[in-house]
């Protein structure tokens, strides 16, 4: 009886190798970013992170062009997103695909808690889903990629050994969305008498964290290693100010994305999608690697066939807005009434660097104003 049972379990487990042997292998691997902002006590602030000019090609899908189209529209794609107001932007998740032989399989992300605003390839529903049906892999394959003339935040995300993939008719090497909407991030940063204050709202120990200081077009970054910090601890440092390159730092946070279980050209190629952000717009922020069981949580994922591997890297990024930068912004919206025109151009310039996370400070700046012309400068810059 006892061989008989021991048989039966070995023929078992052979039967078990031998269906995981004959199992394609399938690699899923995606990174994104949650993008947030926050004044210097920390709390996340309300922002249009939609306004402005888009750093995506026109092929790419918006809610307002869900549907591939022949002829040109007789509309703006960007008006509807301009009104959007939410306090975390998702920011290019691409999803690349890795496997032995062409593979068919289904792709869905569902996102609760916000909308998907763009996207490509093409998907049959878009909204609190990004649902792209049955997509083939296809690697070793090399189809022609659509393209546009001009610098993109899109094109980097290509330069990876992902295999491509075939949506309908379309081809990419991966599958690229991106939404808003607003949640609770794991992390909150801000200022604590004259000290940068990280605060970790989770009861996961975090990975390492970079605290970045862009002041004057100079970089200075501090590291905080893993295994430093505990869950549910106040991290207290002083501001950077060591003067550093944009060489080491990429250096160093593409090491903490392999580390997180990514390729390294895929880590390489989400550095070179945001490094002009990243590390070169003014400003303060602090960087980190959401934990996957919170990515699960947001943004889950659903692929069919189950991959053999899926890893998926999402890095908050927490833009601190300062007391010093909100003094700045009100100067310079005080100088666009100056006399001189060099001086109101100068002020301009100044507005540009940071004119991304601008909206905030320009809401504080007409809440504490009092001279009627700044308050009607600052209503203009905010578009009312």
């Amino acid at each position: 009886m006892n061989i008989n049972r021991l048989a039966i379990a070995l023929l078992l487990v052979l039967t078990l190798t031998a269906a995981a042997q004959d199992r394609p292998r399938l690699v899923v691997h995606e990174w994104g970013t949650f993008t947030s902002v926050s004044g210097s006590s920390g709390v996340a602030l309300e922002w249009r992170p939609l306004a402005g000019p888009s750093d995506l090609p026109s092929f790419v899908y918006d809610a307002t062009r869900p549907r591939p189209t022949t002829g040109p529209s007789d509309y703006d794609p960007r008006q509807r997103k301009k009104r959007m107001v939410c306090t975390v932007r998702m920011e290019t998740p691409v999803l690349y695909f890795y496997a032995d032989k062409e593979t068919r399989v289904s792709v869905k992300v569902d996102f609760p808690k916000g909308k998907i605003t763009e996207w490509y390839p093409a998907a049959r529903e878009a909204g609190s889903t990004i649902d792209w049906g049955t997509i083939s892999v296809l690697p070793g394959a090399a189809p022609e990629l659509p393209t546009e003339k001009g610098e993109s935040h899109y094109y980097p995300a290509r330069e990876t050994d992902a295999a491509p993939v075939r949506v309908g008719t379309q081809h990419e090497k991966f599958l690229f969305y991106r939404g808003a909407g607003t949640f609770d991030l794991p992390l909150k940063a801000g200022l604590d008498k004259g000290q940068v204050r990280v605060d970790n709202a989770t009861k996961h120990r975090w990975s390492r964290l970079f605290l970045v200081n862009v002041k004057n077009g100079r970089l200075a970054y501090t590291v905080r290693e893993p295994g430093s910090h505990k869950a549910d601890e106040i991290w207290l440092t002083p501001i950077p100010s060591k003067e550093s390159s944009v060489q080491a730092l990429a250096a160093d946070v593409v090491k903490t994305l392999t580390e997180e279980g990514l390729y390294r050209r895929e880590a390489e190629a989400m550095v070179k999608t945001w490094r002009d952000t990243w590390f070169a717009d003014e400003g303060m922020r602090v960087f980190y690697v959401v934990p996957r069981r919170i990515t699960d949580e947001l943004l889950p994922l659903t692929v069919s066939p189950a991959p053999t591997e899926c890893v998926r890297v999402l890095v908050g990024r927490a833009e601190i807005i300062t007391p010093e930068m909100e003094k700045g912004v009100l100067a310079d919206v005080e100088r666009l009434g100056s006399d001189s025109f060099d001086e109101r151009e100068d002020a301009m310039k100044s507005l540009r660097r940071i004119a991304r996370f601008i909206e905030p400070i320009l809401k504080r700046a007409l809440e504490t104003a009092t001279d009627a012309e700044v308050k009607a400068r600052l209503k203009t810059l905010l578009g009312g």
